[in-house]
């Protein structure tokens, strides 16, 4: 540890007591402080990795009122700050309460030099092997791309598809249920394109009535109708030289899919109530978590449509399916919602993990993030529970009793997934990564009521 990381703070009104402590610790640079005031000073200008605090402080000298609001203002200050309190002989209750607000360890008077240094020395060396654990976790590459966390070789795949086509004008559509992320993967495709200095423009063809979508995207001329005071710039214009993102595609109206067929492949448009063709050179990202083959044969969608916007295909794995993913982004949402609600929360209790790790997360993780952000708010102590989380967790846990064949069905399913996902939907490559004929991986998929034309086959 280097003598910087060697400050101690001691919060002790005592003279006495603070002379003896500064020649126990002459190995540290020990600062001190009388009270909450000073010791909070103290502990803004030096940041001491560890604190000795006294619970009885001015002007509550022989009660604990002012000695625990100086723990949990310090706590929220510093939340990896460890924090040593010293209470009076036998007193326990309040030594119990120190430590579940927070306070690392605690220790009774009176004062045992010997076994004082051993607690602080041992309080250094955890701090900074948690400290040496946050950098790691900084440091290690979750972000796939920018704003995409990814350790899953599902979501990895699904990176580098992105990657390969944003420096191509490709018109490229995103498949995934809503809450995985397809905006995120929108943008980008923008940002690694030669287009990124130039507007990106996203719209939601779901959010916005059917009798407004038309003009929002192709503007008006003024008093093209009751309303059209002015001439308006649609959304397809505006973002001429950047990246149009139409999200929810497969909520478009028929009609407006054919309008949006001609810009594609004429690459003009015409405001309502104009004549004028405005050529537009424009990227078109497409997102839905609709299945268009399906809306294509229901005569919902245009095939033709669906051609134009299907150049390249990128299939968005669920936050189920990315495995390793959901704890990596419940410790980066922690961490973000735990400054941005001042909190200082430190972790996940191991229950937590459990909870987070054997969800299935139908909301992906739009949902993920906001069971974070309630959890930061809802923990009492410095570590989120599972209770927090609020989770249905409907997995079977380990103090149930498991059926062998059932377990083992789950895993050849979850196998076959993968390899498809892996492989792009090639069922002779699938087969092969599996070590596994091709008539038996047909076997295994009507065994588990898999289609070939299903979207576990991967589009």
């Amino acid at each position: 540890m280097t003598s910087a990381n060697r400050k101690l703070l001691v919060v002790e009104d005592d003279p006495g007591i603070q002379s003896q402590l500064k020649w126990c610790f002459e190995d540290y640079e020990v600062i001190f402080a009388a009270d909450r005031e000073s010791a909070i000073a103290e502990l803004r200008r030096h940041e001491p990795p560890v604190i000795l605090q006294d619970l009885g402080l001015p002007p509550d000298a022989e009660g604990v009122s002012e000695g625990l609001a100086t723990l949990d203002e310090t706590l929220r200050i510093a939340p990896h700050t460890k924090v040593i309190v010293v209470t009076g002989n036998g007193d326990t209750n309040n030594a119990v309460r120190a430590v579940a607000a927070g306070a690392y360890d605690f220790y009774g008077k009176p004062i045992d030099t010997d076994v004082l240094l051993l607690l602080v020395q041992r309080a250094f060396h955890i701090y900074e092997l948690e400290r040496q654990h946050r950098n790691l976790l900084n440091t290690t590459d979750y972000y796939a791309l920018e704003g995409i966390i990814a350790t899953s070789d599902t979501m990895l795949k699904a990176c580098r598809l992105i990657e390969k086509v944003a420096p191509t004008s490709v018109t490229t559509l995103l498949l995934g249920e809503s809450g995985t992320g397809k905006e995120l993967l929108a943008r980008a495709v923008h940002e690694l394109s030669p287009r990124k200095k130039e507007p990106f423009v996203a719209i939601n063809c779901a959010a916005i009535p059917e009798n407004l979508l038309e003009s929002e995207l192709f503007g008006y001329e003024k008093g093209a109708f009751t309303g059209a005071t002015k001439r308006t710039v649609g959304k397809i214009e505006y973002a001429n030289g950047g990246t149009l993102f139409l999200d929810e595609i497969g909520d478009m109206p028929m009609q407006l899919q054919a309008k949006l067929l001609r810009f594609l492949q004429e690459r003009v448009v015409e405001r309502i109530g104009g004549r004028a063709e405005i050529p537009v050179d424009v990227r078109v990202v497409c997102a839905t978590n609709q299945n268009l083959q399906s809306c294509i044969a229901e005569g919902r969608f245009r095939e033709d449509l669906f051609y134009r916007i299907s150049e390249v295909t990128c299939s968005i794995p669920p936050l189920r399916e990315r495995e390793g993913d959901p704890v990596i982004l419940a410790r980066i949402f922690l961490q973000k919602f735990s400054e941005r609600h001042g909190r200082g929360i430190l972790g996940f209790t191991q229950a937590a993990n459990n909870a987070i790790k054997s969800y299935e997360w139908p909301g992906n993780v739009r949902e993920l993030e906001n069971k974070i952000n309630g959890a930061v708010i809802m923990a009492e102590g410095k570590h989120v529970d599972a209770d927090d989380l609020g989770l249905l967790v409907q997995e079977a846990r380990p103090d149930q009793p498991l059926n062998l064949r059932t377990v083992r069905q789950a895993a050849e399913l979850k196998a076959l997934r993968q390899a498809l996902a892996l492989t792009d939907g090639n069922i002779s490559k699938a087969a092969e990564l599996l070590g596994i004929t091709r008539p038996t991986f047909y076997d295994l998929m009507q065994r588990h009521g898999m289609s070939e034309n299903s979207s576990e086959k991967g589009g």
